[in-house]
């Protein structure tokens, strides 16, 4: 067996483990990458990108449906599944050599494509090579879980792994889970072209604001998709001509099923035990360094078991690779992370939502701005939207909640704010150009002064200075 010794070997070549590769490589660590699958992990091959190359096919057909509100028509638009496909699968190569073997053997990294397992805490098998090491990183990610629906075992369903390689359009999708990926993958099938079903046993997104959770609902509706909440999925099973559903009873025909119902860490075969690595089902456990229970060993991205984002896994890199070059007692803090759930109108958020500062803070204030009073989102005609700060007793800024058009890119001053611990005033001080969306931003936080500013108090004030000569 060959033997290799490094100062860090890295399990998992998705983006929290390439990501501490690239960074100790080139600060001049000894690296060992191993990964048993493709080199991108799920964001590059199954998840963040193929999904938005897919919503952006689908965005593109819409933009022909709505036109007419412009006073342009078009012809109903021709959709060609196989070049979506085409077209998916070519962002995935675009992206594909900044992940690849070549690049990172260029970088230093010596690169092992087989799968990981400790032989104890301090040693790794991984085909043929033992690999010693004075730090581990286990990055191996997670995949989609698999609710256990009677019947679901014999059909060919499908999950964010394998729906990207459809070539021919779903004639009835019906998507288990109404969360995220449920409600992202049924804006686009429907918007291009196919039949969507969207079944959640409570209500969808959960995790997000309710009432700005309700434009998302009320814009798949009107653009056709059935959203089915609060009901049980009971049985699934096969049929000649396709998949049948039994939904709190009664049956329901489709061609495809996608079953978007959560996701499961990647645990297994890695021989946890054998290296002294406590874990659970929602994944390894670690401190706020991000060490497992052995203080060698650390775990990051989605298998650490937190909050599941391509970005988070970023953040949980930079994390380990101070904790372990350079020997600083670096914490992750998830206060700011914001998450932006991409269906149109877009959806996204950071910090406390209205309920958690009203349970916090009772002397918080929850400021309110809707999009149609902005005049770019009139002249756009994308005046569905609404931006909703939350503000302490203190001033400071708790978080912020946005639907609407760019909602993703109009978060990020908010985080900005937020991990700079600003203050309400600050975000009065910038100019916004006009006509932007970016001064809905502005636009709220002078809302929240609006009371003050317009008050009898400040009336009285102002009379008394007009008398100065």
């Amino acid at each position: 067996m060959n033997k290799l010794k490094a100062d860090i070997c890295v399990i998992g070549a998705g983006s929290a483990g390439l990501s501490v590769a690239a960074g100790a490589a080139q600060m001049g660590a000894d690296v060992v990458l191993i990964e048993k699958g493709e080199m991108g992990g799920d964001c590059l091959n199954t998840g963040c990108v193929p999904s938005k190359a897919l919503l952006a096919a689908g965005k593109a057909a819409q933009h022909g449906r709505d036109a007419t509100k412009f006073g342009v028509a078009f012809s109903d638009p021709v959709v060609d599944f196989q070049a979506v496909h085409d077209h998916v699968h070519d962002v995935i190569a675009q992206i594909a050599p900044h992940d690849s073997v070549e690049r990172f053997e260029g970088l230093g990294v010596n690169v092992i494509q087989e799968a990981a397992r400790f032989t104890d805490g301090r040693a790794v098998v991984a085909g043929d090579t033992q690999i010693t090491a004075k730090r581990f990183v286990i990055a191996t990610g997670s995949r989609a879980a698999v609710p256990p629906i009677p019947g679901i075992e014999d059909v060919s369903y499908l999950t964010n792994e394998t729906i990207f390689t459809l070539t021919e359009r779903p004639d009835h999708l019906i998507i288990i889970g109404g969360g995220p990926i449920g409600c992202e993958m049924a804006q686009a099938h429907r918007r291009l072209g196919c039949v969507v079903t969207l079944l959640e046993r409570a209500k969808i997104m959960p995790k997000d604001d309710p009432e700005l959770v309700d434009l998302v609902r009320q814009r798949l509706i009107h653009e056709g998709v059935s959203v089915r909440e609060d009901v049980n999925v009971d049985a699934v099973a096969r049929t000649e001509t396709g998949i049948v559903v039994t939904v709190d009873g009664e049956p329901l025909d489709g061609s495809h099923v996608l079953v978007a119902a959560g996701r499961k860490t990647n645990v297994d075969g890695l021989g946890l035990e054998e290296a002294g690595v406590d874990h659970d089902d929602r994944g390894i456990k670690v401190d706020a360094r991000l060490r497992t229970s052995n203080k060698r060993i650390f775990a990051i991205g989605d298998v650490a078991g937190g909050y599941q984002f391509t970005h988070q896994a970023g953040y949980h890199a930079s994390i380990a690779v101070q904790n372990i070059l350079f020997r600083l007692p670096a914490k992750s803090d998830d206060s700011t992370l914001p998450w932006v759930t991409y269906t149109d109108p877009e959806l996204a958020h950071v910090g406390l939502n209205a309920a958690q500062l009203k349970e916090q803070d009772p002397k918080g204030t929850v400021v309110t701005v809707p999009f149609e009073g902005n005049d770019r989102a009139k002249a756009e005609r994308e005046t569905d939207g609404m931006v909703k700060v939350m503000v302490g007793g203190d001033g400071r800024i708790k978080g912020a909640s946005i639907v609407g058009k760019d909602a993703g890119n109009l978060i990020q001053p908010w985080v900005l704010a937020m991990t700079q611990k600003m203050k309400i005033r600050a975000m009065t001080g910038f100019r916004a150009p006009y006509p932007t969306l970016g001064e809905l931003n502005k636009g709220a936080a002078s809302e929240y002064f609006k009371p003050r500013l317009f008050s009898d108090s400040t009336r009285r004030i102002v009379r008394l200075l007009l008398r100065l000569p």
